[in-house]
């Protein structure tokens, strides 16, 4: 599943294209998507209409119209966004095209069709968004990300490390993938219980997470099956990756083999002697700094 590099690859992608373009035409292949708008709404809303801006909330590309409407895309497990030649025929799974005046198609490919496009009506996408919004966690490159913030967020949990950073509703868009390299970078056990972490322990990790997704997205994200960004080009990060789908292999730290484990139904790898449990007791909230 593309993950928060993969998805801001996408976005600076269509950036060098979409601003100012006008959607000229629009078609969908009919078939259910995990969230799906019909045709003729998005017709209504979105043809004629200018492009302003290709936005990032978690794993969500929000596009954003000069009369205010927003339509928003996740990309699912499969899904792929790419900027193509009107005249290039649409493949098997593409599911949207936003034919533009500029002789470009954007198109949305599917393959599992696990993916969802939205659309916010601009006299209710101001309210959508912040109901959507609300439902999303904290944005790892965002400016209140940082290690109080995530401290705070861990207070009294007993949930596994990684499974916090995994959980979207309390920070965005981390998935398996970068969950696994950050614990790495950062020397931290999956399994650790979220609300034991030190201090210091949550500034080694805020500070691993902003470098290792900044990474990522320099490489232009992980493509691990199919990922493409909307050049049509894969990601390279898979090739500076640590641990994750490493069992066996030597840690390229210590030496020790990596370890692989099932934690929240998901394959989770790690250096036994690097990231070690501590049984520590959780934390209690911190208190605020006073002005």
């Amino acid at each position: 599943m593309p993950e928060l590099p993969e998805v801001e690859v996408t976005r600076r992608g269509l950036l060098q294209d979409l601003p100012g373009a006008v959607v000229e035409r629009v078609w969908t292949s009919g078939l259910p998507l995990r969230a799906t708008v019909s045709q003729p709404r998005l017709r209504r809303y979105l043809q004629g209409e200018r492009i302003t801006t290709v936005d990032r909330r978690a794993k969500y590309l929000l596009f954003r119209f000069a009369g205010g409407a927003v339509c928003t895309v996740h990309l699912g497990m499969t899904g792929k966004i790419s900027l193509r030649p009107q005249e290039e025929p649409r493949h098997k799974h593409d599911h949207l095209e936003l034919a533009l005046e500029n002789g470009i198609a954007l198109r949305f490919n599917d393959a599992r069709r696990f993916g969802a496009v939205l659309l916010w009506p601009a006299n209710k996408a101001e309210e959508y968004e912040q109901d959507f919004s609300s439902r999303e966690g904290l944005e790892p490159l965002g400016p209140d990300f940082s290690a109080l913030a995530l401290q705070r967020l861990a207070a009294g949990r007993r949930m596994p490390l990684k499974s916090f950073l995994m959980n979207g509703r309390l920070i965005a868009g981390i998935g398996n993938i970068y969950a696994n390299e950050i614990l790495f970078a950062a020397g931290l056990h999956p399994q650790q219980p979220a609300g034991s972490l030190a201090p210091a322990d949550w500034e080694r990790l805020a500070l691993a997470a902003v470098r290792i997704l900044e990474e990522a997205i320099s490489a232009g994200g992980s493509t691990i099956a199919d990922f493409l960004g909307a050049s049509g080009h894969p990601g390279y990060f898979q090739l500076q990756l640590k641990v994750y789908g490493r069992k066996d292999e030597a840690c390229p730290q210590c030496d020790a083999a990596l370890t692989r484990i099932i934690l929240g139904g998901r394959s989770t790898w790690f250096c036994p002697r690097c990231q070690p449990l501590q049984h520590l007791p959780l934390q209690h909230q911190p208190k605020k700094r006073k002005a």
